[in-house]
């Protein structure tokens, strides 16, 4: 069984991911409760089964967050490297790129990453480690795209690494407060931060 769900189409579009029924009760009560004020009983209620027909599934609630975040962050990745190709070789132009794809995300996947983030407090060592190395990988595309855009000058970034981080974090806060029915639609807050953005490594 696996988690991977590949990304179809353009970075740009977004449709439903067509979790599994387990994954999606389990992200429906994350959200509302908290993973530790969450059951197995009432994940297996919301998703139509037995607690033994989910656990045929998933054999524990920390196998339903895992599953959450490596969904999250295969997704994630897939759509910034499909990003970054698509713009070519110039680091402004893949900046920009992997910073949209990123805003997209965490405002169109903004549940499974609040989960993904807000629960990695409760993933075992092992599975925490592995989110964290997944995590770490996306921050370093972006460190090597501001690292590219100094070196050839069109970025003047005191610190570009301290910058990169700096824009990723404020990337991945958009899932804690953004909504659909909000003030910016979400081109026009991906207009709005990408120029904070650029201004932050000197664009």
């Amino acid at each position: 069984m696996t988690n991977e769900l590949p990304v179809r189409g353009s970075w740009r579009d977004y449709e439903d991911l067509g979790l599994p029924k387990p994954l999606a009760a389990a992200l429906e009560a994350f959200v509302e409760q908290g993973y530790h004020g969450t059951s197995i009983r009432d994940v297996a209620s919301r998703s139509g089964l037995s607690v033994p027909g989910l656990y045929h599934h998933y054999p524990s609630k920390q196998a339903l967050l895992i599953g959450l975040a490596t969904v999250v962050m295969t997704e994630l990745l897939e759509r910034s490297r499909a990003a970054e190709l698509d713009a070519g070789d110039d680091p402004s132009d893949r900046f920009d790129a992997v910073i949209e794809s990123l805003l997209r995300f965490h405002m169109f996947r903004r549940e499974q990453s609040f989960v993904a983030s807000s629960e990695i407090r409760s993933m075992e060592p092992d599975s925490r480690a592995s989110y964290i190395a997944q995590r770490d990988e996306q921050q370093k595309q972006v460190d090597r795209i501001v690292l590219d855009g100094v070196a050839s000058g069109v970025f003047e970034a005191d610190h570009p690494e301290d910058a990169s981080r700096a824009v990723v974090t404020m990337c991945v806060a958009v899932a804690v407060w953004y909504r659909p029915d909000g003030e910016l639609s979400p081109d026009e807050l991906v207009e709005r931060y990408l120029e904070i953005a650029r201004r932050m490594v000197g664009a």
